[in-house]
This record gives C-alpha cells, structure tokens and sequence, in this order.
C-alpha cells in the first residue's frame, strides 16, 4: 500500500486482483451510509389569525347585547341552554346554542380572553377559518357527548366547551406536526404535555366549573387535531380558502339558533 496526493494505492498480485477487489467493493458496501432524511419543513404560519378571534369575541358579545337589550327572544336561555334531557329528545341545536350563552361579565370575560388566545394560536398553524370551524364544530359535539353522559337535569351554558376545544386542537396538531420531523421526543411532546397541563390548570377550578365539559371539549379538540394534521388531509383542508371555514363556523351557530 503507498499513499499520493490523490489518496492510498492498494497493491496486490495480480493473480489476486479479483479477490482484491471484492473485499473493497464489500467494504465499501458495509461502511456507506447513506445520509439522513431531511427533517419536514414545518408549514408557514397564517398571518391574519387575530381574525377569527376577533369575530369570536364578537359574536359573543353580541349575543350577549341582543339579550340584555331585549333583541331577539327575551326566552333565550330557555331555548339555548344545554339541557341534557332535551337534547336526548332529539334538540341537538342546544349544543351549539349554549357556547354563546353567559351568566355573568366574568363568566364571558374569561371565555373570550382564554377561547381568543387559544384560537389565535390554533389559526396561526391551522388558518382562521379553518381553525374555527373545526372548535365550532368539536365543542358541538362534546357537549353533545356530555348530554348523553350527564344526568338527564344537567344544564350548562358558556363557550368553555369551545376554549379547551381549541386547547386540544393547538395540542394535538402541533405533536403531530413535530412528530413529523427529526426532533428530540421532549420536543415532539411537548404541546400534548403543555396542554393537559393547561387542561388541570385552568379547566379544573372554580366553584362551578364544568369538568367534563372541559375534558370532552380537549378530548374531542384533540381528535379533530391529529387527524386534521394527516398529509393527505392537510393536502385537502389547504387547499380551501379559509372564508369557507368561517362561513361553516358561523352558519353553524346561526342554523342552531334558528332551530332554537
């Protein structure tokens, strides 16, 4: 063997050329590595977020005015709460009614605070419409899931239903999103541990909190997030503008109250 400026020479007998050279051609195959994949590029955040939790905030503000100034049905909370023995009946509408419904300026304060933030940070990643439509319609269906479960007197109002609906559609889309890339496992899970956190941080406490309002709401907004985060159905959903979502989100909440 001797060494040049252009790397080592190998010389053997030439009677031994052939086996010479498959020993190298082995060698070569053993140590090749081929490189790592690139890590998935996350996708570019959504400028005008703030969007979606403005016309949240507005909507329950609204409902809230056209109620203390006698606009509307002066029975709306007859007709808009959730009354688990009246949506086993078949008035699926109070599901959606009951998100706009407030007791009191610090019960709709809290929500709009905590649901805007939480929605602003999922139509960041998700888009405004797209990410809104998806809470409507979750927080919807948890508190559905909750009427069947509760007893048959339970009733409820308030949109902290929809809040820990966006909490865990943020949560699970963003572990999914990182589970896609090359990233360390406390990275990866991080958003889900952030959001049960959040989840028995805020979601448990008061004097008359709804818990399994609060549960179902994260847990259904975490379905809707890691199976929104599926490629084939990113490809989709990303392909939509986002006023088809805000226009699902509100004909929603109008259909439910116009059924009211």
């Amino acid at each position: 063997m001797s060494e040049s400026a252009e790397g080592f020479s190998l010389w053997v007998d030439p009677a031994n050329a052939q086996v010479a050279h498959s020993h190298l051609l082995h060698y070569q195959h053993e140590t090749h590595r081929p490189a790592p994949p690139a890590p998935a590029a996350p996708q570019p955040l959504y400028r005008w977020a703030w969007i979606g939790s403005v016309a949240y905030a507005l909507v329950l503000l609204g409902v809230a005015l056209a109620i203390s100034r006698g606009w509307g049905r002066l029975d709306a909370f007859e007709a808009g709460e959730l009354d688990a023995g009246l949506v086993r009946q078949g008035q699926w509408w109070r599901a959606w009614t009951a998100l706009t419904l407030h007791l009191d300026p610090p019960h709709i304060t809290a929500n709009i605070l905590a649901g805007a933030w939480f929605g602003y940070l999922a139509g960041r990643l998700l888009g405004p419409g797209t990410a809104w439509a998806l809470v409507v319609l979750g927080a919807g269906v948890a508190n559905w899931l909750e009427a069947l479960l509760a007893a048959a007197n339970h009733r409820a109002v308030g949109a902290s239903t929809a809040v820990f609906t966006a909490l865990g559609l943020l949560a699970a889309y963003s572990w999914r999103e990182r589970h896609m890339m090359t990233l360390r496992p406390a990275r990866r899970y991080g958003p889900l541990f952030a959001g049960v956190i959040l989840l028995g941080w805020l979601g448990t406490s008061g004097e008359h909190t709804d818990i399994m309002a609060h549960l179902l709401g994260f847990a259904v907004g975490g379905i809707l997030g890691a199976l929104i985060a599926a490629q084939r159905l990113q490809r989709l959903w990303r392909q939509l503008p986002q006023w088809v979502g805000g226009v699902l989100a509100l004909g929603t909440l109008g259909l439910a109250w116009f059924c009211a």
